[in-house]
């Protein structure tokens, strides 16, 4: 009994976290994050102010933990994907990734590229990344495979594709997301999967 309540709670929290997220991207897509309040988003997202304080300290929080998730949603995203064979599976992260992305909005992730270059505390580039971990296991496999060069290791291959494909972002971002994101990466990830094969 106890444990049936602790999992229902845990995802009556989970479903509010995730209402508050919704609704501040919501907001930002309506180009309103910088003048919107707190009461705004819980309004939008049919919480308490109280709701919102359990789970995000302030705004700025809010947007960093906001983007952090899409390392949530990549990893849940790529369950059903384990057992593709790892070109595609390395394409599939990058199909996900920009869904999130275009789901996020130029707007919010303009405001997230601000805040990450005002408050340099280095988590976005942390190896840890569930984002970076899989795209380097793909490279492993392709590695071991010999279907990917020697000249560099799969760790820095990942780098590699990462800094790229972030900056293909910014570049989407700079471009008042005027254009479909996957398309282009895709395109990218098409010359870069030919020009890293051994």
């Amino acid at each position: 009994m106890e444990e049936n309540y602790q999992l229902r709670r845990r995802f009556q929290a989970q479903e509010t976290r995730r209402a508050i997220l919704a609704a501040a991207a919501q907001l930002s897509r309506q180009g309103r994050f910088d003048k919107m309040t707190i009461r705004d988003i819980c309004a939008a997202a049919g919480v308490t102010t109280g709701a919102f304080y359990h789970h995000f300290s302030s705004k700025s929080d809010l947007l960093k933990q906001g983007f952090a998730s899409v390392d949530m949603y990549l990893e849940k995203a790529m369950e059903t994907h384990r057992e593709l064979p790892p070109l595609e599976r390395l394409k599939t992260i990058l199909q996900l990734y920009a869904q999130f992305i275009e789901e996020q909005g130029w707007e919010t992730l303009s405001l997230y590229y601000r805040r990450r270059l005002s408050v340099a505390d280095g988590s976005s580039m942390s190896p840890d990344r569930f984002t970076l971990r899989a795209m380097a296991q793909c490279l492993g496999e392709l590695s071991s495979q010999g279907t990917l060069s020697k000249a560099c290791t799969p760790e820095w291959t990942a780098e590699f594709f990462f800094r790229h494909f972030r900056g293909t972002v910014v570049d989407w971002i700079l471009r008042r997301g005027s254009y479909p994101l996957w398309p282009k990466l895709e395109q990218d990830y098409a010359f870069f999967a030919s020009a890293f094969h051994a």
